[in-house]
């Protein structure tokens, strides 16, 4: 099935392109706000997915623009066409959250089940595999010989391999149509945990020598994920600050389904302790 990839920079994405028989076409996605902005492109094709988002805004590139109403648009498109649409969210969204990152998400969202396309949302939690901005950062804190992490940061994500998440992806996209299949996807890898515990999971894969922490009070951490905002530094955010105080973990797990097989495990865990002996019973 050939593949036509959408970039801000086609040409430049043409140079590096690791699917040689691609097609790359020019995708300004905050410009794309209406259904017949898509006509051109949507010729000739059977499905579409869509995993474009950005961290923060630059310019005309607003998270409302970008999250909610060139995916609406799009799901309009794809509507009229008769397209399956298979949009990449993120979990987290139903909580009480405030960061306009995530309420552009939510907006996303509803717009696709009001679209009237057949339409199916995934939901990866924190992803890790090469070349991925957030997975690249946290490898090299990994490394680093003193760790700064947030002290509210207690909730627990899952990680997944990105690879495992385009699998499951293609499979929905290839998926025959069926009216009893699920539309909403949460997915997740098998080891819940929390940052510090996945930072120190990808630290074992380089030594065994643990880091020293330093944890960061929660009032001077969001000062800091709303520098990196103002900034552009670090893939720290308000939106991940936030997401970071709740379980950011799949309700219903359905990556084991879509993949039809146990996900990859990211980082090296350490085995849960043996529970302990049973001595005797007391009256």
């Amino acid at each position: 099935m050939p593949v036509s990839i959408g970039s801000r920079h086609p040409g430049r994405r043409q140079r590096r392109a690791d699917i040689a028989a691609a097609r790359y076409l020019r995708v300004r996605m905050e410009r794309m706000t209406a259904a017949a902005d898509w006509s051109a492109l949507l010729a000739g094709v059977d499905a579409v997915i869509n995993c474009v988002g950005i961290l923060r805004p630059r310019g005309r590139e607003t998270y409302d623009r970008v999250h909610h109403r060139a995916p609406a648009a799009l799901a309009a498109a794809c509507a009229a066409r008769g397209l399956r649409l298979v949009h990449v969210s993120a979990l987290g969204l139903d909580g009480p959250v405030r960061s306009r990152f995530l309420l552009s998400k939510r907006d996303g969202e509803a717009a696709l089940r009001a679209s009237g396309a057949d339409w199916h949302i995934v939901r990866p939690s924190l992803l890790d595999g090469d070349g991925g901005y957030g997975a690249r950062w946290i490898r090299r804190v990994a490394r680093w010989p003193l760790q700064l992490l947030p002290a509210d940061a207690c909730g627990r994500i899952a990680v997944l391999d990105v690879a495992d998440l385009g699998e499951a992806i293609a499979n929905l996209v290839l998926a025959a149509a069926d009216p009893g299949m699920p539309r909403e996807h949460d997915l997740g890898g098998l080891r819940p945990c929390t940052l510090a515990e996945h930072v120190a999971a990808m630290r074992r894969l380089h030594t065994d020598a643990p880091a020293a922490s330093l944890r960061v009070p929660g009032w001077l951490a969001r000062l800091a994920s709303h520098a990196c905002d103002l900034l552009h530094l670090t893939p720290f955010s308000y939106g991940h600050w936030e997401l970071l105080r709740q379980d950011n973990c799949p309700r219903r797990n359905r990556l084991p389904a879509l993949l039809g097989r146990p996900p990859h495990s990211v980082g090296l865990h350490l085995p849960p302790p043996a529970p302990l002996p049973v001595t005797g019973a007391h009256a």
